[in-house]
């Protein structure tokens, strides 16, 4: 266990806090940063459902009513060689809050209704090795997935469906090495595919490579493998691959991000879960306060253990977003459409009726038309 940890901190890399770190003279960066940012919207369903909910989702799970999907408040100090200890602090509240971090097959995590709480909340050392060693240690940002938990943070308002079925947070430890200007190695223990559920007493470890090929483009793959059971005999284990291929320019950002998942249930038919995801936002930002997204995705959950169907989804998304700015902060204004379509056993979306058992009802699709308003304040200190 001593050396594998030794070898875990010698080879890891995160993110590239330590590229950032060294990258320029400490007296130039800020060393704090805090800030308030929240998100409200109202999407308007087609299917007008019964039960006012978009069905499969753990983020914009409400439909036909304003809903304020996250508020949330942080503050981040950086580690940095002449201040070697960082932390992170993050509150959030809000319907994106409820039922992300959690599992559909596994038992929630003791204290998980006041942990889901807490986004990115952690401690950090730079570690004065080679380049520049960060360790983090807590609730940190996943390294799995190209969206965020936090609508602000990316192109469209509601996530794709991969981001959904995949980590947000993780809670554990990660420590992050950039090997060259170009190279960033990561590895992450952590208690959980899900981060708020304790499906055993196990830990899943994983690992990243980011590699920036040229000025505009960045590739990266990370994998995760563990036990997500209650068994945690090895050919039980979850292995889990993320590629992204990122081409980023002043005016125009795109990537493609495939997922690969599989899982072999402890079950006397012993069936082996599959899961497959793919998605390609196109962003254009063509100079003042518009910019405009589209985004086109497809999943597939083989055996039902991601969403709890077996199914197929497509689903194609498109977003114009206003910025305004302001002294301190910026409002953004967001108006999308939403295509989603679902096909297998148990696929579908609600609509605004019941079956003779009771059960509200279902479509095989349905278009979400959505406005939103997202306002950030923050400011950042020496």
């Amino acid at each position: 266990m001593r050396a594998f940890f030794v070898f875990f901190l010698a080879l890891a890399g995160v993110g590239g806090i330590a590229a950032q770190t060294v990258a320029q003279p400490a007296n130039t960066l800020p060393q704090w940063h805090y800030g308030v940012f929240a998100d409200l919207a109202y999407l308007k369903d087609t299917n007008s459902p019964a039960n006012d909910l978009y069905r499969f989702r753990s983020t914009t799970p409400n439909v036909d009513e304003p809903v304020l999907d996250m508020a949330a408040g942080f503050v981040r100090k950086d580690a940095i060689p002449e201040s070697r200890w960082g932390m992170e602090l993050t509150l959030q509240g809000g319907k994106d809050s409820q039922e992300f971090g959690y599992s559909g097959t596994a038992p929630n995590l003791a204290g998980s209704r006041w942990l889901r709480h807490l986004g990115p909340t952690n401690i950090s050392y730079l570690a004065p090795v080679g380049r520049g060693l960060t360790i983090q240690a807590g609730v940190f940002s996943s390294l799995i997935g190209y969206e965020s938990l936090y609508a602000k943070d990316n192109f469209a308002y509601t996530r794709a469906w991969g981001a959904d079925y995949t980590p947000y947070l993780m809670m554990g430890i990660n420590a992050g090495y950039a090997a060259t200007d170009k190279l960033t190695l990561s590895a992450f223990l952590i208690n959980g595919y899900a981060h708020l559920s304790r499906p055993n007493h196990a830990p899943t470890t994983g690992g990243q490579m980011a590699y920036k090929a040229t000025g505009h483009t960045t590739l990266k793959e990370t994998l995760l493998y563990g036990p997500q059971q209650a068994n945690t005999a090895p050919q039980y284990w979850r292995f889990f691959s993320d590629s992204i291929a990122e081409w980023k320019a002043e005016r125009f950002t795109t990537a493609l991000e495939y997922q690969a998942g599989e899982e072999k249930a402890s079950t006397a038919d012993a069936t082996r879960a599959l899961w497959m995801a793919a998605m390609l936002p196109l962003h254009w930002a063509p100079g003042g306060p518009w910019s405009f997204t589209v985004r086109p995705e497809v999943i597939w959950d083989r055996n039902g253990l991601w969403t709890g169907a077996a199914q197929s989804i497509k689903a194609v998304t498109t977003t114009v977003e206003y910025r305004a700015t302001f002294r301190g902060g910026q409002a953004a204004i967001r108006l999308e459409h939403r295509y989603d379509n679902g096909q297998g056993t148990g696929a579908g979306f609600y609509y605004g009726g019941y079956t003779s058992l009771g059960e509200p009802g279902l479509r095989a699709s349905h278009n979400l038309v959505i406005a939103a308003l997202i306002v950030t304040v923050q400011g950042s200190h020496h």
